[in-house]
């Protein structure tokens, strides 16, 4: 699990076995001295007992109380003998989307325990399971393995792997574990269910700060194989506010889901703020690989909703209706004081010229 010396892993990388979809790749082994400091490439590929047969991964379909026998090669591409720990272990997905298996540390708990590592010339336990084998430079070891199906075993898919770990110096201090590996396609005969289904979904909305652009609703959700074989996903959300208006539908893919496992995701969609935003998440299931899946395939929907207040455009009318209301006192006030100029200028002009009193002015009679 430890190395001090530069390893280049490869011929078998995760991405290519594991996912059985893409042939292996052989790198030239490196002109280093066959010494400690040796650079070390090796690989892990299915095998007969004669050497590897050119299979990416293995494909079992198997009964419960059923077993199967197999072997893998480990080639050393070194110049310098190399010790490799070779075990099982349970298959995951990762974050990524890559096929991995659990960390060298983590006991597996399901098919990895079904899987028996035979012990050959030479070999020793190694602790956790599987057995630490030291190959030859420019040389290929190969190494029976067997997968004993339980009789409660489930049906459907159990993925696992066999991995080839370079096993570092005792006296190394730097904790990298490198290591290479092939993927088991064990399926449990039985009723297949093929199911995946969209939820946790969780819609938050960010407006944007110019009142004439739509806003973004970015929606996190997490899609879950129920069923049990293997699926991918093609997942649809869209989202659209009062009577379907500002719509947007935005399209993605998850490209693998374990049985029982989960793969977590999030988009963003751009939509008006109408207030209220309705949308859903659909998630369709899609078959993987070479995968021969005899199970309807259903479409799942979950739907969400979400506040979309428009605050940009309320600030916006509020500034208007401070405009209106400004302007509006501004244009009183100056007609008031023009206004007050006319009754000024007629108070002066009467003061000057004074209207005759009426009652005073004799009367003529003709």
């Amino acid at each position: 699990m430890l190395r001090t010396r530069p390893v280049i892993a490869v011929a078998v990388a995760l991405a290519a076995v594991f996912g059985g979809a893409t042939a292996a790749t052989a790198l030239e082994a490196p002109s280093a001295a066959p010494d400690a400091d040796a650079g070390t490439t090796w690989a892990i590929a299915p095998s007969s007992a004669e050497g590897p047969d050119g299979r990416v991964s293995f494909r079992h379909t198997i009964d419960p109380a059923a077993s199967v026998d197999e072997f893998v090669a480990v080639t050393n591409f070194g110049t310098a003998p190399a010790p490799f720990a070779v075990y099982a272990s349970d298959g995951v997905v990762t974050e990524a989307g890559n096929f991995d298996l659990l960390p060298s540390e983590a006991e597996p708990v399901d098919s990895g325990t079904w899987v028996s590592i035979g012990a050959v010339a030479g070999s020793t336990p190694r602790d956790g399971g599987g057995i630490v084998i030291e190959v030859p430079a420019a040389s290929t070891t190969v190494v029976p393995i067997r997968v004993d199906v339980p009789t409660e075993a489930t049906p459907g898919d159990h993925p696992a792997g066999v991995v080839a770990e370079l096993v570092a110096a005792d006296d190394s201090s730097v904790e990298v574990t490198s290591r290479v590996g092939v993927r088991l396609h064990l399926r449990v005969a039985g009723d297949v269910v093929a199911s995946v289904v969209p939820g946790s979904v969780e819609a938050s909305y960010s407006p944007s700060w110019n009142p004439f652009a739509p806003g973004t609703l970015t929606i996190d959700y997490v899609v879950s194989n129920s069923g049990n074989v293997r699926l991918g996903s093609t997942v649809t959300t869209q989202a659209a506010g009062l009577l379907g208006v500002g719509g947007e539908s935005v399209s993605g893919e998850v490209r693998e889901i374990l049985p029982r496992q989960q793969a977590a995701s999030s988009v963003a969609v751009d939509v008006w703020p109408l207030f209220f935003t309705w949308g859903d998440v659909t998630a369709v299931p899609v078959i993987v690989g070479e995968d021969a899946v005899e199970a309807e395939l259903v479409t799942v929907t979950t739907p969400f909703t979400a506040w979309t207040i428009p605050w940009s455009q309320l600030v916006l009318l509020a500034l208007l209706a401070v405009a209106v209301v400004v302007a509006l006192r501004a244009r009183r006030k100056a007609e008031a004081r023009v206004q007050s100029r006319i009754d000024a200028a007629v108070a002066a002009a009467s003061a000057q010229n004074p209207v005759p009193d009426q009652a005073a002015v004799p009367m003529t009679r003709r």
